[in-house]
């Protein structure tokens, strides 16, 4: 909860002059933040795991606590079968939690971003295709879920017996879905006709465009990012891409990569804890400073491999699960320190 709400106060000192400035209400900023605080939860679980094992161990250790079960002929393994196995619930939940909860918190999140701070709307980069029809297709550059409305809109139709001939081309500077009459509707709409080397233009305030296809629930996924995708989502979307011949590794990367770091609890802990369980000079600062240092380039070591990965050097799943695997062996060779 302390490190949590650390993160929250900093974010909050960075975004005040843009709450200001979009004179955004209270209770909305308080709703921002509720949503933002499951991503942060989400990386600072090790952290909190490994803390909260080092002042137990560390304090143990320091009374002369840890000597005393030593003595009395309580092994090592056993002393640490509670860390263990709560640590091993802790990733249980870490997993669901980052898979499904935090997506879903971050879909909010950016759309509070974006329509009330204007964050994250760049017209040349969220351009939205795809085939409404075998003769249809449909470009939209922003769509906003909530208000069921698309944004700069071009709607181009192709002739059927020459699909390269462009028929007509309506352009709608927004686009509006009628829930009730199951219709979109046009707002400031350009329609073009082309007939051989001469073309009609038709301005509209508005029209109903009763030909198209699609719904919002069908671009809705169109449009969010891995981030904003749990991991049912995220697969399929992995998949797609697969058998549509595009490259999905960034996206396997990520995905493997949920599931890696849900367990980071848990190789942060069997490393840590051998450190902690020991008495050092300097004390619990400088058990706390040496755990952060461990954490600090586990972190360093995850961000490095996916890089590597994401330029096809890696195998995605070596390249989510490859900091794991070299601090679980790290962890097994620091593992004697603790003194039987």
């Amino acid at each position: 909860m302390a490190l949590t709400l650390i993160f929250v106060v900093i974010d909050m000192m960075e975004n005040l002059d843009d709450f200001i400035d979009n004179k955004v209400p209270l209770l909305k900023i308080f709703y921002y933040y509720m949503v933002f605080s499951p991503e942060i939860i989400k990386l600072i679980t090790p952290i909190s795991v490994l803390f909260a094992a080092l002042f137990t161990a560390g304090k143990s250790a320091n009374l002369s606590e840890l000597t005393a079960i030593k003595a009395s002929g309580v092994s090592m393994a056993r002393f640490m079968l509670p860390f263990m196995v709560t640590t091993i619930f802790v990733c249980m939940f870490s997993i669901y939690f980052s898979g499904y909860v935090v997506p879903k918190a971050n879909k909010t999140k950016i759309n509070i971003e974006v329509n009330l701070l204007r964050k994250g709307v760049n017209f040349n980069e969220n351009n939205i295709f795809f085939q409404d029809s075998r003769t249809r297709i449909i470009n939209i550059n922003y769509f906003d879920e909530v208000n069921s409305t698309a944004m700069r809109v071009c709607i181009q139709d192709f002739n059927p017996a020459n699909i390269t001939e462009m028929l007509q081309r309506t352009d709608c500077q927004s686009m509006r879905y009628d829930s009730l009459k199951k219709v979109w509707i046009g707002n400031r709409v350009i329609r073009r006709t082309f007939i051989g080397d001469r073309q009609k233009e038709d301005n509209f305030d508005a029209i109903r465009l009763d030909s198209l296809n699609f719904k919002p629930s069908d671009i809705a996924g169109k449009q969010q990012k891995p981030e904003e995708m749990n991991l049912t989502e995220l697969k399929h979307y992995a998949e797609v891409q697969q058998k549509s011949g595009n490259d999905p590794k960034n996206i396997w990367i990520e995905y493997y990569s949920r599931f890696a770091f849900a367990t980071s609890s848990l190789v942060v802990l069997l490393f840590g804890l051998p450190i902690s369980a020991n008495k050092r000079k300097g004390g619990m600062a400088a058990q706390v400073g040496l755990n952060i240092l461990v954490t600090f380039i586990y972190l360093v070591f995850m961000k490095i491999s996916q890089a590597f990965g994401k330029s096809g050097s890696i195998d995605p799943v070596l390249t989510a699960w490859m900091a794991n695997i070299v601090f679980f062996f790290a962890a097994f060779i620091n593992l004697p320190k603790m003194r039987q």
